[in-house]
């Protein structure tokens, strides 16, 4: 059983967790703990994993529950457009992405250089985009520059 510290249980207030509906528990909690550092903290039923100062929530798809009526979970489909994705923030973008590609992760491309930071995306097993982001002039107060047609 997990210690109540490791949970995402508030004392006070609120605190945001990402919930994935993923199509193997084992795999996806194995990912985000190995190319995230992350810490398992329920092995299923919900599988919880504690990345830095949040915490990912897996589970499988499914139809309708009583709390959620009208609402199918299931994982994303390959190809189809993206309206959300996780993003995280590292220190030493070099460092995370080198861990990262050690652990099996696969980048859509090489981290870039876009001024205000320096960014590239993965995709977990399951196909979730995650940008990956490392602020560098933005911390100095330099935008981005603007995207090119």
């Amino acid at each position: 059983m997990a210690s109540p510290k490791d949970l995402p249980a508030p004392e006070h207030g609120l605190l945001l967790t990402h919930f994935l509906t993923v199509s193997d528990v084992a795999v996806s909690r194995r990912f985000y703990a190995d190319v995230f550092g992350g810490e398992v903290v329920m092995e299923e039923n919900p599988a919880i994993v504690k990345v830095a100062n949040s915490w990912i929530i897996m589970n499988p798809g499914g139809g309708p529950t009583p709390d959620k009526p009208d609402v199918t979970l299931q994982v994303p489909r390959r190809g189809d457009p993206v309206s959300g994705f996780l993003n995280v923030r590292v220190a030493d973008m070099a460092a995370f992405h080198a861990h990262a590609v050690a652990q099996g992760a696969r980048f859509l491309t090489e981290p870039i250089d876009r001024t205000s930071e320096l960014r590239c995306y993965l995709r977990d097993p399951d196909g979730y985009l995650i940008e990956v982001g490392q602020s560098t002039g933005l911390v100095r107060g330099i935008q981005a520059d603007a995207a090119s047609d």
